[in-house]
């Protein structure tokens, strides 16, 4: 059974002063190494999959608990701290906030590049993509990705940690995803979504209750649109009130010529296929769903995929401010750890002779 969860978390004003970001980026490298010494990098994969771990990763890092830049801050902090041993640890880490999310797909070539499986850059480029596309348009909740970070391993296995904002709430939601974890891309497919308020208005087409609605839009995209067009009864043009669930009779039937234009000639054969088609937005997405709905008489979720999750951190102070001394005192008690550990073998003794020295510098 796959652990659900989610979490939503307000925005806050201001920036990770470099202090602090310093120290995140070296006391999550030490963690992660003890957790690669002792565990290996699946498990580290695994708890960076899971939206409780992540979020108690970034109160540890001293990140303000409930804050949206919890996750854009720690995910940055991880990627700079991982960054000169992905290829000895074979673990790498793509993307980012913005414009560093666009880069996912050239990272991933690169780093596939190097451990010598470019054949394989070309399906986990697919799987960002696919995962970009259910979290922004499959899952209608309102918040819109700012944030994707594709995390995978040379053996093949990743994680997605990816984050939306709503911008008139000013509250973001973040989606984590666990290759391990994942039967189906359309069907419950998440490790977690982080989230502390529940929202009413939610189309969710990979809910376990939309497995009829996603194959009727895919019958529907394989009959003439003059035949779906004729069993479509346009009403008058509604203004949807605040708060209401999204119904057949709002249907946007405009939108249809251009969903059949963009599939005519390969119409998609499963879901996935259907959310790659480019240029398939939210928008078209609920215009087939509606249709769907009205032709077919199948009913897609309309629930919040929410759990709730809550935890302790400290950038702005709450519960308290952070206390440096007590900070670098951590660092350097894993350090410690770091230098005991009996390693098995000269590889790993050698990765650790190849790190920077991290703890060398006390603020």
């Amino acid at each position: 059974m796959i652990q659900k969860s989610v979490v939503d978390l307000p925005l806050h004003g201001g920036k990770c002063p470099p202090w602090l970001f310093e120290r995140m980026v070296k006391l999550s490298r030490a963690i992660f190494i003890v957790i690669l010494e002792e565990f290996g990098k699946k498990e580290l994969l695994k708890r960076l999959a899971d939206p409780f771990w992540f979020q108690a990763l970034g109160c540890l890092l001293g990140f303000d608990w409930h804050s949206s830049g919890l996750t854009t801050t720690v995910g940055g902090a991880i990627k700079a701290a991982l960054a000169p041993i992905f290829k000895e640890i074979g673990l790498f880490i793509c993307g980012g906030k913005g414009k560093r999310a666009l880069q996912t797909p050239s990272e991933i070539e690169t780093y596939a590049e190097k451990i010598g499986l470019p054949q394989a850059s070309q399906n986990l480029i697919t799987i960002s993509r696919l995962v970009a596309k259910i979290d922004n348009n499959a899952i209608q909740d309102g918040f819109q990705l700012y944030f994707h970070l594709f995390i995978f391993t040379d053996d093949g296995s990743w994680a997605v940690i990816q984050q939306g904002m709503d911008e008139k709430s000013l509250y973001a939601r973040r989606y984590h995803w666990y290759s391990e974890k994942i039967i189906s891309f359309t069907v419950e497919p998440h490790s977690g979504i982080f989230s502390n308020i529940k929202k009413n208005e939610v189309l969710n087409l990979v809910a376990k209750e939309s497995e009829g609605v996603q194959q009727a839009m895919l019958n529907l995209l394989h009959q003439p649109l003059l035949n779906v067009l004729k069993e479509v009864r346009v009403g008058e043009r509604l203004t949807l009130p605040r708060g209401h669930a999204i119904r057949p009779e709002f249907l946007p039937v405009e939108v249809l010529p251009k969903i059949w234009l963009k599939t005519y000639e390969k119409p998609p054969q499963t879901f996935e296929d259907l959310l790659l088609v480019k240029g398939m937005g939210a928008k078209h997405l609920r215009a087939l769903t509606l249709t769907a709905e009205l032709i077919y008489g199948v009913s897609a979720s309309r629930k919040d995929p929410v759990h709730y999750a809550y935890a302790h951190g400290g950038k702005d102070g709450h519960p308290y401010r952070l206390n440096k001394k007590l900070y670098d005192a951590t660092i350097q008690e894993l350090e410690s750890i770091i230098e005991k550990i009996k390693l098995g073998d000269k590889e790993k003794l050698n990765l650790l002779r190849k790190l920077p020295n991290l703890f060398n510098r006390i603020f």
